[in-house]
């Protein structure tokens, strides 16, 4: 029996796991894809351990829906915050260790500010922006977002020659207010649309100032919810400073 934890950040779910035993299967990946099933498992866009790390409060695990090792997830890394805070081994404030390096974060009543990798390499096409804000993403602004075909526009970037062998995600951005830009995700590993991708709006958010001049900080629009990034450009450096901040909250827990 394996006790879980149910969490949600603007829609984004996972299931979550104290693993600081380091008794959970982690290998095995079909059974992490069976638990994030929705119809034979739990259902959850990922699956995340919280494990013990030399130096940290925590190290934070993240699986996609897949079962495969994912690279870092903002909203999970919110709901990984949480998660720590409820289980008592932080209070307010944490500085944590992901497959990307070093996190800092704080909470302030329901909204959890995560500090989030400085952003240096941002790659123009004709099509898209490729950046990497801790997991690659692609930035395309389109026009009535509400009514895009996501998913058939984002599997076209997503499996192209560019992106074959290690995939992407892939963003769609409308602005929609002075400083609010509405987001929806295509997700690798998920390979569907998601209501959320913290370190998608991260980049939509830092294009939106490089593209649309739009300042800090920037409000997102999401089909689950309202997050906010805050950054500091570094001129011709990119980007430093980032935080992604948001709601996260337990769903329900028990044991499988």
């Amino acid at each position: 029996m394996i006790s879980f934890f149910k969490y949600q950040g603007t829609g984004n779910d996972f299931v979550m796991i104290d693993d600081r035993s380091m008794s959970f299967p982690a290998q095995d990946r079909a059974y992490i894809a069976r638990l994030c099933d929705r119809r034979f498992g739990v259902g959850a866009d990922g699956l995340i351990l919280i494990q013990h790390a030399e130096g940290y409060d925590f190290r934070m695990v993240y699986f996609n829906a897949d079962g495969g090792e994912g690279s870092m997830c903002g909203n999970g890394g919110r709901c990984t915050v949480r998660f720590a805070q409820q289980l008592g081994i932080i209070e307010t404030q944490t500085r944590f260790i992901a497959v990307d390096g070093e996190h800092e974060a704080r909470i302030e009543g329901e909204r959890i500010y995560l500090k989030m990798q400085d952003v240096q390499d941002i790659e123009p096409t004709s099509e898209y922006i490729f950046l990497n804000t801790g997991s690659p993403h692609t930035v395309t602004f389109v026009r009535d977002l509400a009514n895009f075909d996501v998913t058939t526009a984002g599997k076209a970037i997503r499996y192209n020659a560019r992106f074959a062998e290690k995939g992407t995600n892939v963003n769609f951005v409308e602005k929609v207010g002075e400083q609010t830009i509405f987001v929806r995700t295509y997700e690798r590993g998920v390979e569907a649309e998601t209501y959320s991708c913290g370190t998608g709006v991260t980049a939509c958010a830092l294009v939106s100032c490089l593209q649309q001049g739009i300042a800090s900080p920037i409000n997102i629009k999401t089909l689950g919810g309202d997050l906010q990034v805050s950054f500091e450009s570094a001129g011709k450096s990119g980007f430093r400073n980032i935080y992604l901040a948001g709601p996260a909250e337990k769903v329900f827990e028990g044991t499988i």
